[in-house]
C-alpha cells in the first residue's frame, strides 16, 4: 500500500500550507486551516470510450489553426446569453454562484426544462420530487430534461454513459465527492478533484457543464480555486426582500465580463426584464427635488437610472457622507469640486445618495446626474422629469465627454425624455432627432440651465 499523504488547506480561501497554523496567510482568517487527505489512486475517475479516445494534440503553427467561429448552443434566455456572450461554448464549465435563496437552482432548472438539448440536472441538495414539484410551478413542460440526485462523481458519470446528455448542470459542486480522494464532501481536496473530473469529461466530450457554488459571507466563492479551474464565473445577485435579480460575469473566456442580465422573481419563476430603465425609474405624479435621471451603460446596454440626493444641514459636528450604490470616494470628489470651483457652501451639511432599483453602478457618465440631484436637493428646486445628463465632472469643475453618446440619446429618445445634458466636447452623429440636446462645458451652466 502506497503511503497515505496528507496537507493542510484553508477552508476560505483554498491555501495550501505543508504544516498546520493558526492565520492563513492569504485571506488572514483564523483557524481555517485543516488537515485533508490527498492520497488517490492511480486510475482516472473517467476514462473515454475508444471511439472517442483522440490522437494526442500536435503543436501547430499558428496560422494553421482553424479560426472559424465557435458555434453557442442557445439558452432561450435572452438574460444568460447576453452575459454568457452569446450562448453556452461547447465543453465549456460555467460557475454560477450567489447567496443562499437568491434563486440560482430556480434559474438553472428553468433553463433546462426549456432547453432543446438533452439535460442531466444533477443535484445534491434535494431529492427528485422536490425538484418535481418546481417545475411544476416553473414551467409543466421538460421532456428533455433529466433528473438525478446522487452525490458520487462514479455513479454520475455511469449514468452519464447511459443518458449521453448533450448539458450537464450540478447543483452544488460543493455536495460532491470522489472515491479517490478520502475526505469529506466540501472539503478543498473533494471540491477540486471533482472540478477536475468535470472538466476533464467536458473538454473530451465536447459537453459543457455548468456548476453552483456557494458562497462565504464576504461574497466571494466559496473555493476561490474554482475560479481559476472554470471557463465562466456568473455571479447571481440581489436582495431577498425585493424581487429583482441582477446576473454579472466576473470572468469570462468567450466574452465580455461588462454585460448584465436584469430578472424579476415571481411565484412562477424568474421572468426576464427586456426593458430595465423601466424598473430603475419611479413612477411619479409630482416633481420631487433631489432626484435626477442618468443615461449610464452596463456592456453594450443603455440604462436610464434614478439618482436620489438628500443635502440637509448637519445636525452633529461632523457632515455625514453616505451612499448607497455610488463610490464614497467619488461623491466626497464631486463635493470638493462643487465647493470650490462653483461656490456651494455643502462642508457643513449631510449628504446622502442613493441609486434607485438596488443596483451598484461605476460608470463616470452619472456624475453629472450627481451633481444635478445634490443642486436640486440643497436648493429644494425639482429638475424636470424630462430632463436626463451623460456626463463625467472633471476636477476643475468642467464637464468631460463619456463615450457611445449617441447610444445614450437614443435610449433617453426612446423613453421619451425632451431634454439630454452632455457634454460639449463630445462628438454626436445623430441627425434629426426629437429630443433636445443641451452641451455644456462647467458646472455652472448646469445650475443656470437647471435653477435660474
Amino acid at each position: 500500500m502506497s503511503k497515505v499523504k496528507t496537507t493542510f488547506f484553508c477552508q476560505n480561501c483554498g491555501a495550501q500550507y505543508a504544516k498546520w497554523q493558526g492565520q492563513c496567510n492569504s485571506c488572514k482568517e483564523w483557524n481555517t486551516i485543516a488537515e485533508e487527505i490527498i492520497q488517490k489512486e492511480e486510475k482516472s475517475a473517467w476514462k473515454p470510450s475508444s471511439a472517442e479516445t483522440k490522437k494526442a494534440p500536435k503543436p501547430l503553427r499558428i496560422n494553421e489553426i482553424d479560426s472559424a467561429q465557435e458555434m453557442r448552443m442557445d439558452t432561450t434566455d435572452g438574460e444568460l446569453n447576453r452575459v454568457l456572450g452569446g450562448g453556452i461554448v461547447p465543453g465549456s464549465l460555467t460557475l454560477l454562484g450567489g447567496e443562499p435563496g437568491i434563486g440560482k437552482s430556480t434559474l438553472l432548472l428553468q433553463i433546462s426544462l426549456k432547453l432543446p438539448y438533452r439535460t442531466l440536472y444533477v443535484s445534491g441538495e434535494e431529492s427528485q420530487k422536490q425538484i418535481k414539484m418546481r417545475s411544476e410551478r416553473i414551467t409543466p413542460n421538460g421532456d428533455n430534461c433529466y433528473i438525478l440526485t446522487e452525490t458520487k462523481t462514479q455513479n454520475i458519470f455511469r449514468q452519464v454513459e447511459a443518458i449521453d446528455p448533450e448539458i450537464i448542470i450540478i447543483d452544488s459542486i460543493q455536495t460532491l465527492h470522489t472515491d479517490y480522494i478520502e475526505s469529506s464532501p466540501g472539503s478543498i481536496s473533494q471540491i477540486r478533484e471533482c472540478t477536475a473530473e468535470l472538466i476533464k469529461y467536458a473538454k473530451e466530450t465536447n459537453v459543457p457543464v455548468i456548476l453552483i457554488g456557494h458562497i462565504t459571507k464576504d461574497g466571494s466563492i466559496a473555493c476561490e480555486i474554482l475560479e481559476h479551474m472554470v471557463d465562466t464565473v456568473l455571479q447571481f445577485e440581489g436582495d431577498r426582500n425585493h424581487v429583482y435579480r441582477i446576473l454579472r460575469a466576473l470572468k469570462n473566456r468567450f466574452g465580455s465580463t461588462s454585460e448584465l442580465g436584469i430578472y424579476e422573481m415571481q411565484g412562477s419563476g424568474l421572468r426576464e426584464v427586456s426593458n430595465p430603465s423601466e424598473i430603475l425609474i419611479s413612477h411619479r405624479e409630482e416633481e420631487l427635488s433631489g432626484t435626477a435621471i442618468a443615461s449610464t451603460l452596463e456592456g453594450m446596454r443603455p440604462l436610464m437610472i434614478e439618482i436620489q440626493a438628500l443635502v440637509s444641514t448637519a445636525v452633529y459636528g461632523t457632515p455625514q457622507r453616505s451612499t448607497t450604490g455610488y463610490n464614497a470616494k467619488r461623491l466626497n470628489m464631486i463635493l470638493a469640486v462643487l465647493e470650490k470651483r462653483a461656490g456651494f457652501r455643502l462642508g457643513t451639511k449631510d449628504v446622502f445618495l442613493n441609486v434607485t432599483g438596488g443596483i451598484s453602478v461605476d460608470d463616470p457618465a452619472i456624475d453629472l446626474a450627481v451633481v444635478a440631484a445634490i443642486l436640486s436637493s440643497n436648493e429644494d428646486i425639482p429638475v424636470g422629469k424630462d430632463f436626463c445628463f451623460a456626463g463625467e465632472v472633471g476636477l476643475s469643475g468642467e464637464i468631460r465627454p463619456v463615450n457611445r453618446v449617441d447610444q445614450r440619446i437614443q435610449e433617453a429618445e426612446k423613453l421619451g425624455f425632451s431634454t439630454i445634458f452632455v457634454s460639449k466636447y463630445n462628438k454626436i452623429s445623430i441627425k434629426n432627432s426629437i429630443i433636445k440636446i443641451r452641451q455644456v462645458t462647467r458646472i455652472e451652466d448646469v445650475a443656470g440651465e437647471l435653477f435660474g
